[in-house]
């Protein structure tokens, strides 16, 4: 059963969510704008119990503090070690999706003593121009205030992401996000301006640099979909993370049907749930 624990680190509260297992523990970590409920599909498609899933808001998401400002990789990366402290776990495995994939390297090159091996998820290390087109309608999202839960979800699915395709555990992730106030109004409960200090954030960290000093095991996974608006190409193109295996110093690739979403997702959620797990219990 999924536990919901709240830890002291850094000078903020962090909430992750402990969905339990059997296995080692692998702590992960969501995109720019996503939070815990993010990794329902890979919960729901056996990564849990065959490994003990950590699930993280980080700062700025979900049921975390929100605080003005901290918002650097360098703070986010301290506010995961020290719940990682507050939790009693010296070492684990860790993984992150998009941004969240970044942050994993940061930890596994500036905290190898506490980062077993590393799993990232469609996370380019080399930033496209064309990716705040990319990712422009999921931070659009962050505006919205809509008259009810169900003018919400149809905005949502109105997005290009999705195209008519949909899943019930993407659902619960939306909802997980959302705030419905007293009006009855719906909107995201994550503050556009936080984003944004984290998205500045990023800019100030050479990822290529980073990843050269990962020692660690790495499973990189790739969405091969394109994502965003018509013409757009996958987040992590295959060139970029062929380059990207290489300059790490123990990697392999492993490729996932559909897009930077739909792919964690519905049944195709099974696929990469088991190249996680096996890649986990490597490191035991």
């Amino acid at each position: 059963m999924a536990v919901d624990r709240y830890v002291e680190t850094n000078g903020i509260t962090l909430h992750c969510v402990d969905h339990g297992g059997d296995g080692p523990p692998l702590i992960l970590l969501p995109g720019l704008n996503a939070g815990a409920a993010f990794f329902g599909g890979l919960v729901g498609a056996g990564l849990s119990p065959a490994v003990r899933v950590l699930a993280v808001d980080l700062r700025g998401r979900g049921l975390s503090d929100h605080p003005e400002e901290g918002y650097s990789v360098a703070e986010t990366g301290l506010d995961v070690i020290g719940m990682m402290s507050a939790l009693g776990i010296d070492r684990a495995a860790v993984g992150g999706h998009s941004y969240g994939g970044l942050i994993t390297y940061h930890l596994a090159a500036e905290h190898p003593e506490r980062v077993s091996r590393a799993v990232v998820i469609d996370s380019p290390i080399e930033v496209s121009p064309t990716i705040v087109d990319q990712i422009g309608p999921a931070l659009q999202r962050l505006e919205l205030v809509s008259p009810s839960w169900e003018a919400y979800l149809e905005q949502v699915k109105a997005m290009p992401y999705y195209d008519g395709w949909w899943d019930a555990d993407l659902e619960e992730y939306y909802r997980a996000d959302v705030v419905i106030d007293d009006d009855m109004t719906v909107r995201s409960r994550l503050d556009p301006a936080k984003i944004r200090q984290a998205l500045v954030g990023l800019t100030e960290v050479d990822f290529g640099e980073t990843a050269s000093r990962v020692a660690q095991p790495v499973l990189l996974m790739r969405a091969t979909e394109p994502f965003g608006p018509p013409g757009s190409p996958p987040i992590l193109p295959e060139d970029q993370a062929k380059r990207t295996v290489e300059a790490l110093a123990d990697a392999r690739m492993a490729e996932l049907e559909g897009n930077h979403i739909t792919s964690l997702f519905g049944e195709r959620a099974a696929v990469a749930a088991k190249a996680i797990a096996a890649f986990v219990a490597e490191g035991e």
